[in-house]
């Protein structure tokens, strides 16, 4: 990592379930309990029904790559790490997500290839979900 410090999430009430699962590996998200959606990015309402009746669900991790840009030109703390992959990904359980593949050549990157989510630490509070190809 660079001399420069990464930025990390503000934790608050709504993303604290959301980022403590990070910690153990997990992706979880809230899913409204009245219509059923899931819900991405965690907040305390339903952006659908407007229902504060919402369960957090263990996802499984699988998705596949919608998009995707190569980053040449980094922000700070993640100038060691360039050029790196920022994809759109769609989970398996329908939600769609920003992200990063990791652990694949850039070449190797492809809309519509199979990736599984794996966690990188950012701090104490928190790990970055980032999804790896995976065998199809």
């Amino acid at each position: 990592m660079s001399d420069e410090l990464r930025p990390t999430p503000a934790i608050d009430a709504d993303s604290a379930p959301y980022w403590a699962a990070t910690l153990v590996g997990e992706l979880r998200l809230p899913r409204c309990a009245a219509c059923e959606r899931l819900i991405f990015y965690p907040r305390s309402v339903c952006p659908y029904c407007i229902s504060r009746d919402l369960v957090w669900e263990l996802l499984s991790g699988l998705a596949t790559i919608n998009s995707y840009t190569v980053v040449h030109k980094a922000p700070p703390g993640y100038k060691d790490e360039v050029p790196y992959v920022v994809a759109l990904v769609d989970l398996l359980e329908g939600v769609r997500m920003m992200t990063r593949i990791v652990d694949c050549p850039i070449e190797q990157v492809a809309v519509g290839s199979q990736v599984g989510v794996v966690f990188r630490e950012l701090s104490a509070d928190a790990a970055l979900p980032c999804f790896t190809p995976v065998a199809e």
